[in-house]
This record gives structure tokens, C-alpha cells and sequence, in this order.
């Protein structure tokens, strides 16, 4: 990745925005919009702002400004200038408080807005209702499930596509889905099959098992593209002479390497 995807919580923290045009009066509305305080370089609580925005047309005034501001300790957004920029703002999906973010480093604003059009047209408008439900379900789910790993695959197997919390499915109800006493499989093995570097290239069902892992045990010399597939958190195994068989527990993956020889 060439960044750290974060969300920032600005709730009436200053943001420093430095430009009068139209550029600069959208991200003085991003900054409202998530809460924060827009501010000019010389208010008096720019000195509490640790992010800034510079939107100037002049090329030398931006590289200026963002220098200043850069020695001052804040990170900076440079408008059109991802060059001079040490954070980059998303195309954003809101259905709050399920945001969706859509970046390219700066390499493309325009295919950023794309896709997030697509999205925008594919994602359920009551994704927002159902991340409160859970939000508000929390506690029950901890009663239910006290093991951390039981709880995340109850989850996991409820939010998979057809089950009783499919997020594209028809009015998911977490209530209904606390009551109908499903819970988490015990224990599953998937095996994957790489036949090639490309994990465009994985089945849907093989992509859906790397994302839902708790361990990958693979081989020496597995793509990184595809254990990229697999979330953060799931404990990585590389094969190796002594390494024994997984113990049954939560979903284990499998991956064998069918690739030609270079």
C-alpha cells in the first residue's frame, strides 16, 4: 500500500484551510461535514490544528505554504499537487456510519469519483441502520459469544452472502438473528488452489474464505498479492518440514501453489 488508510475524528478540532476559491470552500465543507473547524493560518487556534489544506492556484505560493506548514508539524493536503501532500482525501460513500473511501494517492481524483459512483449506485441505503443495530448489540453479542474469535465468526457467517445479516439481503434485523440461536462453525478447513500471481484470478468462493480466515497456513514463495487477500489479523503459517496440521478450530485456509515454473 503506499498509504495508511485512516478515519479522523475531527469533532471541533480546527483544520487549517489556506486558498479563497472554489477549491478551497469544498474542503472547508468536508471539514464541516465531518464535524471539524475550518480556520485560516493565522486564527487563533491554528495553533491547535494538526491538519491543513492549501487550495492556492500559483504553484510557488502552494509549495510555500506547504513547507510552512509541514515545519510547523501539520500534515498537508496540497489541492491538485499530490507531489507536495503527506495526506491524500478520499472519494467518500456515506451511509453513515458505515463510510466507504475511495483513493488513488492522487494518481486519478477522476477514477476515484468513478468508482465511487458505482458504489454509490450498488451499496444499500440502510447499511447505516444495520452497522446502529449492531452498534447497539454489542453487549448482547459478548453475553452470547465470550470468546473474541466464537463472537467474530458468528458475525462473520451472519454477514456472508444469504445469511441472516447479508447486508444486500432483504431488511437485515440483528434482533431476529440474536434470536434465532445460529451461531458460529466450530471448526473449517478451505483449501485454495494458486495457479497464478493474480488475485483477480481467485473464485469469488476462495477470495470470500481468504477474507474471512483466521489462519492461512501456505507455502514458501505464495504471492504476496494473495495473502494480501486474507484479513491483517489471521495468523500467517508457512509450510515448512515440521510444521503440523492446524488444530480444529474457526476457519483455517489451505493454499497450494499449482503455478507453472518460471
Amino acid at each position: 500500500m503506499h498509504s495508511l488508510p485512516i478515519f479522523v475524528r475531527l469533532a471541533g478540532a480546527p483544520v487549517i484551510v489556506i486558498g479563497t476559491g472554489e477549491a478551497a470552500q469544498a474542503k472547508r465543507r468536508l471539514i464541516e461535514r465531518a464535524g471539524g473547524l475550518p480556520v485560516g493560518r493565522d486564527d487563533a487556534r491554528a495553533d491547535e490544528a494538526r491538519l491543513a489544506f492549501v487550495a492556492l492556484e500559483d504553484g510557488a505560493a502552494a509549495e510555500t505554504a506547504a513547507a510552512d506548514l509541514k515545519a510547523r508539524g501539520l500534515f498537508v493536503n496540497v489541492v491538485d499537487r499530490p507531489e507536495l501532500c503527506n495526506f491524500t482525501t478520499p472519494a467518500i460513500v456515506d451511509r453513515d456510519p458505515v463510510l466507504v473511501a475511495i483513493g488513488t494517492g492522487g494518481a486519478s481524483s477522476g477514477l476515484a469519483a468513478a468508482l465511487r459512483q458505482r458504489l454509490e449506485d450498488v451499496l444499500p441505503t440502510a447499511l447505516g441502520q444495520l452497522a446502529r443495530g449492531l452498534q447497539a448489540a454489542r453487549a448482547a453479542m459478548r453475553q452470547r459469544w465470550p470468546d473474541g474469535g466464537e463472537r467474530r465468526r458468528a458475525l462473520s457467517q451472519a454477514l456472508a452472502p444469504g445469511g441472516l445479516l447479508d447486508p444486500f439481503g432483504d431488511t437485515p434485523d440483528v434482533a431476529e438473528w440474536l434470536e434465532s440461536g445460529h451461531g458460529a462453525a466450530l471448526a473449517e478447513i478451505h483449501c485454495v488452489s494458486v495457479s497464478s500471481p493474480d488475485p483477480d484470478l481467485l473464485t469469488v468462493r476462495d477470495a470470500r474464505a481468504l477474507g474471512r480466515a483466521d489462519r492461512i497456513v501456505h507455502p514458501s514463495g505464495t504471492p504476496p498479492a494473495i495473502l494480501a487477500r486474507a484479513r491483517a489479523d489471521a495468523v500467517r503459517l508457512e509450510l515448512s518440514p515440521d510444521t503440523r496440521a492446524p488444530d480444529a478450530l474457526g476457519l483455517t485456509v489451505l493454499i497450494r501453489l499449482d503455478m507453472p515454473e518460471p
